[in-house]
């Protein structure tokens, strides 16, 4: 394949496209959020199965985290430029089916399309800014990438919210179309010419090829059933096993072909293997407080999609005001200094909503959000850099794919884990909370919610079914509170490992 060429002063045309780039890269990104806000009303539109429902999502998840490591084979085939090209305009296709499909089949293949090309949008942005600019402009674009990323996420719930209430759920697809045209009619006319390399294709190990998709979906429906199922059970054992077994064969065989699809030569490089660990923990803590958030704003405050977005968008007008000062630091601090006081500042953020009470809104809910914002932003920025920055540009693009995937399976195994701590842990909270109110133990109730005078002058004897009615409600909500709260602090500890990861890194910034 042959490199762009990287202009020491990249024109206008170039930032042009770069900015469709990052358009499309946050359409995919808040497709995913958008749809998960709206789920229970396409579910009721289309007639779906509560059961299946939830694979409107796993089928584009799975799709994603295939196409992301594949992302710098379809790089050398069919150059940057057409490869944004054609990931963006099937996106807008497949969204289009999407919003008029008429059952649950015709949707979900639609969603698998979407979430492959989707997938593909997501590094090759950020192999653009390596590709595209010079090293000193790379923190600059680095840093508007970043910022489109994390914002996604951020907004999708006032974004899903607002479209359900207002139009139809087909409108939660629709809105891609115009983006998606502007940005694949646009970018070709902006972003450098490139000859494309088909016999590419004929060199590859399909062996190879099938058995990572495999591994990774195998891995990812293992995660979705691990939290209901159980960790050890048949079918999500067999799952994890069979995607262990299939990653390491498909290792050896990349290892030793001439023309693997995924090339790995990036990971012999300490700062890109650090990096992509600093990337698994940030894809933790990050799709873990994103997922998070939510769970206990509906189920214990009892707020709608809508209201749930606006008190999450503290976050992103954090990372947003936070963005310039990461770009000023990190020239400055250098990239591991400013990577360290990021997982710091993030472990302190996540760590404070591990003492957030029951009744926590809003105003409980805004600095460990704010802190959570600006750290985030600084354990984006240096480590994309010193996981990229010194690399060759050969290397890029597939060191891109790795990079990305590192963060999404970071964010499904997080979630994972904390499923398995809402699912496993709440009926134990439940049961004491139980056992301390028969056994008139007034702190109990006051933890639940129940007034102190209605628990003391309580008529004797057994609680009768209207009681048992009108406590279960307030028990599982107190329930739920505390095991978010213990996955709040679980995801505190991933970010602590982050910062400890940070002195094995080498700054390549000044490299």
């Amino acid at each position: 394949m042959n490199d762009p060429p990287r202009l020491d002063a990249p024109t206008r045309r170039i930032w042009a496209g770069f900015l469709l780039m990052c358009l499309g890269m946050f359409m995919a990104i808040l497709d995913i959020q958008v749809v998960a806000t709206s789920l229970p009303t396409i579910q009721s539109a289309l007639d779906i199965s509560p059961d299946t429902m939830s694979w409107i999502q796993t089928a584009y998840l799975i799709a994603e985290v295939i196409a992301i490591p594949l992302t710098g084979l379809f790089t050398r085939i069919l150059t940057l430029r057409w490869l944004f090209v054609t990931a963006v305009s099937v996106f807008t296709l497949a969204s289009i089916g999407c919003a008029f499909s008429g059952g649950f089949a015709v949707l979900l293949a639609f969603r698998v399309v979407q979430g492959f090309s989707g997938g593909v949008v997501i590094p090759a942005v950020f192999s653009a800014v390596f590709l595209l600019f010079p090293s000193r402009l790379h923190a600059v674009a680095t840093t508007v990438a970043g910022v489109v990323a994390v914002l996604a996420p951020t907004i999708g719930p006032v974004v899903g919210g607002f479209i359900t209430e207002t139009w139809s759920w087909p409108w939660l697809f629709l809105i891609n179309v115009i983006p998606g045209l502007v940005a694949a009619s646009a970018t070709p006319f902006l972003l450098p010419r490139q000859e494309t390399n088909f016999a590419e294709l004929s060199k590859l190990d399909l062996r190879a090829l099938v058995l990572m998709a495999a591994a990774l979906a195998s891995l990812e429906i293992g995660l979705k059933q691990a939290p209901l199922n159980g960790w050890l059970s048949l079918s999500c054992a067999g799952l994890l096993s069979a995607s262990a077994i299939a990653a390491g064969i498909s290792i050896c065989l990349t290892v030793g072909c001439s023309h693997p699809a995924l090339r790995l030569s990036a990971l012999k490089r300490r700062s890109f293997a650090v990096g992509c660990a600093l990337s698994f923990c940030l894809g933790v803590g990050l799709f873990g407080s994103v997922y998070l958030m939510p769970v206990f704003l509906a189920f214990v405050r009892g707020h709608d999609a809508f209201e749930i977005g606006t008190i999450m968008l503290v976050t992103g007008i954090a990372q947003l005001l936070a963005a310039p000062l990461a770009v000023m630091l990190e020239s400055r601090l250098g990239a591991r200094c400013l990577t360290a006081a990021g997982f710091a500042l993030f472990a302190l953020g996540l760590g404070l909503s591990y003492f957030q009470p029951r009744t926590a809104d809003f105003d409980a809910m805004f600095w460990p959000q704010i802190l959570r914002g600006v750290a985030i932003m600084f354990c984006l920025l240096p480590p994309t850099r010193i996981a990229l920055g010194a690399l060759p540009d050969a290397e890029i693009p597939d060191a891109c794919g790795l990079f990305n995937l590192m963060r999404n399976l970071g964010g499904a195994i997080g979630i994972a884990l904390i499923d398995t701590i809402l699912y496993g842990r709440v009926g134990i909270y439940a049961d004491d909370f139980r056992d301390r109110l028969l056994a008139g133990d007034v702190s109990a109730a006051i933890a639940i919610g129940l007034k102190p005078s209605l628990f003391l002058n309580r008529p004797p004897g057994p609680p009768d079914d209207a009681a048992i009615a009108f406590v279960r409600p307030m028990v599982e909500k107190a329930s739920l509170a505390l095991c978010v709260n213990e996955a709040w602090a679980m995801l505190a500890v991933v970010a602590v490992v982050g910062l400890l990861l940070v002195p094995l890194a080498r700054d390549s910034a000044r490299a």
